[in-house]
């Protein structure tokens, strides 16, 4: 008997249907797996074994020949297990096959029948919804990340057993409903940490709000206990709000990666601080399975790279690419994906080995080679990409003694999304432009006019520092930025100035 039945393959941050098509005859034994299967998927025959004897079925004594469709997509993981079991036992007529049309099945199969989670299931049901299909059959464990859908009926299911008699109508399942998510305006209020705690530094937080508010890249250098990790960390409380679109686009990338919360769409910008002894498939994504990387996985927020000279030099290289695009390709000889990567670089490091150059109080112990080797740890290349470079002078001791408390994150993020909707305003319907910080020339040209003032001190400033044609781009769209922020419509001397003024490792002889 032939059954058709629908699983789904990932594909980046996205699922395609795969259509999984059941033949039972005679003239054979065993079971065949055609389509593509990685082992992963191969393995599938001896758990479906094992699964139906615990569930008290028993594997059809015929040739049992399994494709999935597309042929030429490679199919990967443990979610095909289920779909492939519904239909054997459709084929053997153990499961009435009118109740499997319509309906995908994503599931890995345990020994003893149970139904695990797999992950990457809320684009699985995006794909789903978007196909037309009206039932999605799934992991009890996920069912209340996939019923965010809407206009999908999500079915969570325990065992082999349960999916038996649920299709065969002996069992009632309701279908899942998604949790009460958290609502986007005030997830941004729930954070533990807060500005309010940061004593002194009042130049780099500044800084720090002109980055949220216009999406720029900024790298913090200073001594040992400045402060630096402390003010990274309190970033996303003053970042706006998840529109509901990039929370959806945010969680595909997290479910991809097996990290999706079940509580459905997240609902905070995410942090991401990986560890300086990350490999560059680590940062970037891939491996033999492919996965998001960091760079993906804080899309839509904010990567955090602290002592960022430890980092390898291959590693950080590769971060070149998607700073300037937002988003990654991954090219391996057998599959190709791209994973979004629009995230703001955060990055800390200590002005030498020691970490005391320039310190007011201790002397550093490091020689001007040592110092200026440290320092070419980062390529010029990159350092063209980050917007603000902010020095970090550490706090004196009668500031942190005081009682009184610096201004909340929930004042300083007010400001930010008044920027952010000014821009909104401003770029309107164009296409992945968000933020000052994704201006192509063109918007350049048409936003950041300069009158003869400001056009003759960015010159000197280009001469001076010797600055390259990317640095003077970065420069304008900071200037657009704090003018947003001061509510102007032109881009004044003042904030030329200070844009400038953030460049300051331009203004030393880095990596020279």
């Amino acid at each position: 008997m032939f059954v058709r039945t629908y699983a789904a393959a990932l594909a980046g941050i996205d699922a395609v249907v795969t259509t999984v098509e059941v033949n039972i005859a005679g003239g054979g034994l065993g079971m065949y797996l055609v389509g593509l299967p990685d082992n992963a998927v191969k393995e599938s025959e001896q758990r479906i074994r094992a699964a139906f004897e615990n569930s008290g079925e028993r594997m059809s004594g015929r040739k049992v020949v399994v494709s999935l469709a597309p042929a030429d997509l490679r199919k990967e993981g443990a979610a095909f297990d289920l779909p492939i079991a519904v239909g054997i036992l459709a084929a053997m007529e153990r499961i009435d096959a009118r109740a499997v049309a319509g309906t995908l099945f994503a599931g890995e199969l345990s020994l003893d029948g149970t139904v695990k989670a797999v992950r990457g299931v809320l684009p699985i049901a995006v794909c789903a919804q978007r196909e037309g299909l009206r039932r999605l059959v799934l992991p009890a464990a996920c069912a209340a990340e996939a019923a965010v859908v809407e206009g999908l009926e999500v079915i969570g299911v325990e065992s082999l057993r349960q999916v038996i008699a649920y299709l065969n109508g002996d069992e009632r399942i309701a279908p899942a409903a998604a949790a009460e998510p958290e609502p986007f305006e005030r997830a941004t209020g729930l954070y533990d940490e807060d500005f309010a705690d940061v004593r002194g530094q009042g130049y780099v937080k500044r800084a720090l709000e002109i980055a949220a508010a216009g999406g720029h890249n900024v790298l913090m250098i200073g001594s040992p206990g400045s402060g630096k990790t402390m003010l990274a960390r309190r970033l996303p409380s003053i970042l706006p709000p998840l529109t509901p679109a990039e929370a959806l686009e945010t969680t595909k990338i997290h479910s991809v990666a097996g990290r999706a919360a079940v509580s459905g769409l997240m609902t905070r910008r995410p942090f991401r601080a990986p560890h300086h002894t990350s490999s560059q498939v680590a940062l970037i994504g891939g491996g033999q399975s492919p996965r998001p990387g960091e760079v993906s996985l804080s899309h839509n927020g904010v990567l955090f790279l602290d002592e960022l000279p430890e980092f390898g030099r291959s590693a950080l290289e590769v971060l070149r690419q998607p700073l300037e695009e937002k988003r990654i390709t991954v090219s391996r000889a057998r599959y190709s994906v791209v994973y979004p990567a629009n995230f703001m670089l955060v990055a800390a490091m200590n002005p030498c080995p020691c970490g005391y150059y320039n310190h007011p109080a201790k002397e550093c112990v490091c020689s001007p080679g040592t110092v200026h080797r440290y320092m070419s740890r980062i390529s010029g290349p990159l350092m063209d990409r980050i917007d603000l470079h902010v020095e970090v002078t550490p706090v004196p001791a009668a500031e942190l003694s005081s009682s009184e408390q610096g201004e909340r994150s929930e004042s300083i993020r007010e400001r930010v999304v008044r920027a952010r909707e000014v821009q909104r305003q401003r770029f309107g319907e164009a296409e992945g432009v968000h933020t000052n910080a994704m201006m192509n020339a063109a918007m350049l040209r048409a936003y950041c006019r300069l009158d003869a003032d400001g056009a003759a001190l960015l010159e000197r400033a280009m001469q001076r520092l010797s600055l390259s044609a990317r640095a003077y781009d970065r420069i304008l769209k900071v200037s657009r930025t704090i003018a947003d922020l001061a509510g102007r419509d032109g881009i004044a001397l003042q904030d030329l100035s200070e844009a400038i003024n953030y460049r300051s490792l331009d203004r030393e002889t880095w990596g020279r």
